[in-house]
């Protein structure tokens, strides 16, 4: 699977957001934004019916973006994820723990397809935690080849498991893991959770361009959020809106492979790895949106299938989607869109 750290194409419209942060008759709404795991965030959410003051939840929501960090985040070189992956023995965190396991169930629902031990592969085609070692050795196929077949030998989610005693066991030292498929949507939802506990009935939240949203804007309607259009080279999401969504009670992301790429000899590579071949994928799926309606994992799932629909195409997309109850997607090909809102 390609790492989460692209710039998906969802946008929550600026008349959404303006209307979201004034102050209705009945509730008032209130804005959180920051830095959050190599981006941003936003939270747009109603006044707790609780009473929790506006401080009280900027420091809870603030402290646990920094437990989550500190957990499984590729980027934070102190994390549990970090240490893990230099060899450290670790033991997973209520994060790490249930990432990891929603993690297995996907490998092994998609076949392989969907494989958070696919990092070294990220990394090789240069869209990991670290620089590729050399792009140029992609000018051989038979040098890519060798170090593509070297490289599966320690990818694959059979390698890796959870003892008794919670520790992460490996059946090969070099298995590494990424969750950058799935952890910026599962944020959303462990911060969407949060807000629940804290009598927030309505709210959007937003982290890296994932969505998890409930309830009403401040409006009284639904969420509005747009899809762009795949355009290659654009980095400004909202520039090229193609779809506008009224949506509540649910998790969207978007996945696609026109912003993040290179091209050598003519050749493009894209960000989206097969992690049982190994290689970037030749399709002409442009971009995969998934919302899922699943009340407490919308936004990882919704993330994970998006990746997952970018790897297998868009017909095999657009069974997978038929075929669950609680998706809808809207995947843009080459040529055309299957709608299947």
């Amino acid at each position: 699977m390609p790492p989460i750290r692209r710039i998906l194409h969802l946008l929550i419209t600026a008349a959404a957001i303006s209307a979201a942060v004034s102050c209705s008759e009945r509730i008032p709404y209130h804005r959180i934004e920051g830095f959050a795991q190599g981006g941003t965030f936003h939270i747009i959410y109603s006044e707790p019916v609780s009473g929790v003051d506006e401080d009280t939840v900027i420091s809870l929501v603030s402290r646990r973006l920094q437990d989550i960090d500190f957990s499984i985040s590729g980027y934070n070189k102190g994390s549990l994820l970090s240490k893990f992956n230099r060899g450290e023995d670790v033991i997973p965190d209520r994060w790490f723990k249930e990432l990891f396991e929603m993690s297995k169930v996907l490998w092994e629902e998609s076949d392989g397809l969907f494989d958070v031990s696919g990092g070294p592969l990220f990394d090789f085609w240069g869209f990991g935690f670290t620089d590729p070692a050399s792009l140029d050795s992609l000018r051989n196929d038979a040098l890519t080849a060798h170090v593509v077949d070297s490289l599966l030998e320690f990818v694959g989610m059979d390698l890796v498991s959870l003892d008794d005693s919670g520790r992460i066991v490996r059946k090969d030292p070099r298995v590494q893991l990424n969750f950058n498929a799935i952890a910026q949507g599962y944020t959303c939802d462990v911060l969407g959770r949060l807000l629940d506990s804290l009598g927030v009935q309505n709210y959007l939240v937003e982290v890296g361009m994932e969505i998890v949203c409930k309830g009403l804007n401040a409006s009284g309607s639904a969420w509005r959020i747009g899809i762009d259009a795949p355009v290659d080279g654009s980095q400004t999401a909202g520039e090229n809106i193609q779809k506008l969504l009224n949506l509540s009670d649910c998790g969207i992301t978007t996945s696609g492979n026109y912003r993040k790429f290179f091209i050598i000899d003519g050749r493009k590579y894209a960000h989206s790895i097969n992690p049982v071949t190994g290689y970037p994928v030749q399709q002409d799926l442009l971009s995969a949106t998934v919302i899922s309606s699943d009340t407490l994992h919308g936004g990882a799932l919704s993330d994970a299938y998006a990746t997952y629909c970018m790897v297998i195409g868009k017909e095999a997309a657009a069974e997978f989607i038929n075929s669950r109850g609680g998706l809808r997607g809207y995947l843009i090909y080459d040529g055309g869109v299957i709608d299947l809102l």
